[in-house]
């Protein structure tokens, strides 16, 4: 028909989906229960249940036709994490850490878990049938375009903090020292500036990381283009050091360190096909399932020899996966002292002193440590638990499924905009969606400030678009007129 050309939708490969799903929901969780003594009960069964919920969610991602970073990097971490390590965990009632709860507390976690997955579920579902909806908030926000002015600005400034920050942080020595022997230095240095000094390093590492990224992908114009090509490469170099010193693996958290590397691919216009996506997330899932439980090789001093073990041992055994068993401490917290509803503002006025505000909410995560009695209290504390210990099941479902609905919009509208480079999605968007593991892992009073940092140092470099760099929806195809007017020159910028 005409002015129908180009409209037929591309289709998901059904037998792709069968053999991921077959992968995620049957193959890996007999492979992690042949090697168990399983312990049936309530729980595990509820357990079977979030495994085959966010095994075919993360197959659905992994087989889209669109690329879906946002629900990718929820999906990885809830199948990951609150699904084949609780899977292993439940069947021989061996965990990580030291403390241990009830099967009524361990029954009560399950559905905690599974109840925030059924609301980003249907979340996500309502966002989608509206997707063909323009939105006033979210798509000209994403539609912002680098500004290569305020970019070289980001630059100088990345610069400016390293020579001024780098010092305080020990020197450069200091950042290819281990975590354990950098934080024992920071604290025989500074006993009292621990959280000072934290926020030191996340000012040096996220203004170098986004400084590169803009660098990278800033718009380049005919008029005086050789002064910012050559600014480019005179700068280019400067901050390729910079970020292998203040964002390497050897110092910094591994999440963090990843987030760095998967953003600044997957940032790349060849990654941002569906096709191109796939293949990229596919390769991301196979290295958090095998690489990631022997990445923290370097945060100790003392390096023993790599032990290759199986996932249930690596399950049951490594501190890294204690998400499950933190929410059951935060349900066996929550039977004990009651649902704490003032915690809420916590994260949102993160930037409040304890002087000025003496009832300030603790950390949760700190807060479940000292339920447990560990004396280690740098644990985290998912998403799942902090927003049940604001006021139950209510607040989990609420919350979750806000998050559903803005993450499918958020990952709708980067697809529609996958052809304009420069953009807030090009950039934001994965950087945020890798950065979700260290959101959903929590806690969230500890990574807010360096989430805030995160969010808005892009949104400072990036200008406001006109109002012909928006695509049409996918779903509602723009007249001929308006294509062919899309079609010519947006400006004069090129990249």
């Amino acid at each position: 028909m005409p002015g129908k050309r180009g409209t037929a939708r591309p289709v998901r490969g059904i037998a792709a989906l069968g053999c991921w799903a077959l992968l995620l929901v049957v193959l890996l969780p007999v492979l992690i229960l042949q090697s168990l003594d399983a312990r049936f009960g309530a729980a595990l069964a509820v357990q079977c249940v979030v495994v085959v919920h966010t095994g075919a969610a993360l197959a659905r991602v992994l087989t889209d036709v669109r690329a879906r970073v946002i629900g990718f990097g929820f999906w990885l971490f809830a199948y990951v994490w609150l699904g084949l390590a609780p899977l292993a965990m439940l069947a021989t009632d061996a965990y990580p850490r030291g403390f241990m709860v009830d099967a009524q507390s361990a029954f009560v976690t399950t559905l905690v878990v599974e109840s925030g997955l059924l609301a980003y579920s249907a979340g996500s579902a309502v966002a989608s049938w509206r997707s063909s909806r323009s939105s006033t908030v979210l798509e000209p926000l994403l539609a912002r375009r680098l500004s290569p002015a305020r970019v070289l600005l980001l630059c100088g400034l990345a610069l400016l903090l390293a020579v001024v920050l780098i010092p305080g942080q020990g020197g450069l020595s200091a950042f290819f020292l281990s975590r354990q022997a950098a934080n024992e230095a920071a604290a025989a240095a500074e006993p009292a500036g621990t959280a000072d000094r934290a926020m030191a390093a996340w000012a040096l590492s996220v203004p170098a990381f986004w400084a590169l990224v803009a660098l990278v992908h800033v718009p380049r114009f005919t008029a005086g283009d050789r002064t910012l090509r050559g600014l480019r490469w005179l700068l280019l170099p400067l901050l390729i050091a910079l970020n292998a010193t203040v964002n390497n693996p050897i110092s910094q958290p591994r999440f963090w360190a990843g987030t760095v590397l998967l953003a600044l691919v997957f940032s790349a216009s060849w990654l941002r096909g569906p096709r191109a996506f796939r293949l990229g997330a596919a390769a991301v899932a196979a290295v958090v399932l095998v690489v990631f439980p022997y990445s923290d090789y370097f945060r100790y001093d003392k390096r023993e020899p790599v032990k290759v073990v199986s996932l249930a041992e690596q399950f049951t055994s490594n501190g890294d996966y204690d998400a499950f068993q933190q929410i059951e401490t935060g349900v066996d917290y929550v039977r004990t002292h009651g649902f704490t509803p003032t915690a809420a503002l916590g994260p949102p006025l993160f930037f409040v002193p304890r002087a000025a505000w003496p009832g300030k909410p603790d950390d949760a995560g700190i807060l479940l440590a000292r339920h447990a009695g560990y004396t280690f209290q740098n644990l985290s504390a998912p998403l799942w638990i902090e927003t049940y210990m604001w006021a139950g099941f209510p607040s989990v479902i609420a919350v979750f499924g806000l998050i559903g609905a803005v993450g499918r919009r958020i990952d709708d509208l980067r697809h529609r905009l996958r052809r304009r480079r420069g953009t807030l999605a090009a950039l934001l968007v994965p950087a945020f969606g890798f950065y979700q593991l260290v959101l959903l892992r929590g806690s969230l009073m500890a990574i807010v400030g360096p989430l805030a940092l995160l969010v808005c140092i892009p949104i400072l470099i990036t200008r406001k678009a006109g109002r012909r760099a928006l695509p049409p929806s996918a779903s509602a195809p723009a007249p001929r007129a308006q294509r062919d007017a899309l079609s010519l020159s947006t400006g004069g910028a090129r990249t």
